[in-house]
């Protein structure tokens, strides 16, 4: 069992991991121990998330969600099986916190009459200081 929020509970039956021997340093811990947790959360299955979530989740998980609607996060931080396992269970779960808020609409708007006074004046000024680099016969 997951907590992610007060509302969001995630149950014993979406989560799975998988334990297997992480890369980099480590001497021979790294050749005998099974440290690194591949945490896998069956989001599309998951009835603790509404719809409009697991559409932002499957956006912010990118090649980390799976074709049949899971999301895999790898840790092999650290040496300990524990650690990694609390480092995965929390990227998941801020990873969800992140899905859970909405973007906001935005609102378009159009430029200021001045801004658009001061950026053609900009422009005349910049094709003034251009045309006096021409050499003095080419003037049209």
């Amino acid at each position: 069992m997951l907590r992610v929020t007060d509302d969001i509970v995630l149950q014993g039956w979406e989560i799975t991991e998988s334990f297997s021997r992480a890369s980099g340093p480590g001497g021979q811990n790294v050749n005998k121990v099974e440290t690194a947790v591949e945490l896998r959360f069956e989001a599309e299955r998951s009835p603790n998330l509404p719809p409009a979530v697991k559409a932002r989740l499957k956006r912010l998980a990118g090649r980390r969600w799976t074709a049949d609607g899971a999301v895999v996060i790898r840790a092999e931080e650290t040496r300990h099986q524990a650690r990694n396992r609390e480092i995965a269970r929390e990227r998941l779960a801020e990873l969800i916190r992140k899905a859970l808020t909405a973007p906001k609409r935005r609102i378009p708007t159009r430029p200021t009459l001045g801004s658009q006074r001061r950026r053609l004046k900009a422009k005349a000024a910049r094709g003034q200081v251009k045309s006096m680099r021409a050499r003095p016969g080419d003037e049209e």
